[in-house]
Order: structure tokens, then C-alpha cells, then sequence
């Protein structure tokens, strides 16, 4: 079975780094990709089965919504084989 991604964009790099460090600690997942988008807005993409990048997203909004704006989260489920090409 394909794995879930989950990404989470927040303004600011503290932000950012607490939410990867409690989206780890919050499930079984993985850190897929992490930049710096613009405008100070950091980029997380984490990978896992569907119920654990659920939990680890929630768990991130929680922690990094007290820090600082989060600009936006998402998780797909089971994505398409090419969206993999995306992160090189």
C-alpha cells in the first residue's frame, strides 16, 4: 500500500522545526521534505501511513499554531505514483 504525505506551511522557521519535531514524535512518520518557500513560509512534508500523518499533522497544528500563523495543511491520502517525481 502507498503511503500518505502530509504537509504543513507555517510562518516562521522555530515554528517549523517544532512542528517536524512533534509531528516525529506524535506518529510513526517521516520527514519527506523541509524548505524555506518565502516570505519567511517554511514547507514540512511528511510521509506515513494515512492514520499516523493524520495524527502527526493534527498534533503540529496544535504546537505550531500557538507560535506562530500556519499557512496551510494538507494530507493525500494515497497519492498518484508521479507526485513522488516532485521531491526530486
Amino acid at each position: 500500500m502507498r503511503q500518505a504525505i502530509g504537509f504543513f506551511e507555517v510562518r516562521s522557521m522555530v515554528a517549523a522545526i517544532e512542528a517536524a519535531d512533534t509531528m516525529l514524535k506524535a506518529a510513526d512518520v517521516k520527514i519527506k521534505d523541509f524548505n524555506l518557500v518565502g516570505s519567511g513560509v517554511i514547507s514540512v512534508v511528511i510521509e506515513g501511513e494515512v492514520a499516523a500523518v493524520k495524527a502527526a499533522i493534527e498534533s503540529a497544528e496544535v504546537t505550531a499554531g500557538k507560535m506562530a500563523e500556519i499557512i496551510s495543511i494538507n494530507v493525500i491520502p494515497r497519492p498518484n505514483e508521479e507526485v513522488d517525481g516532485l521531491f526530486g
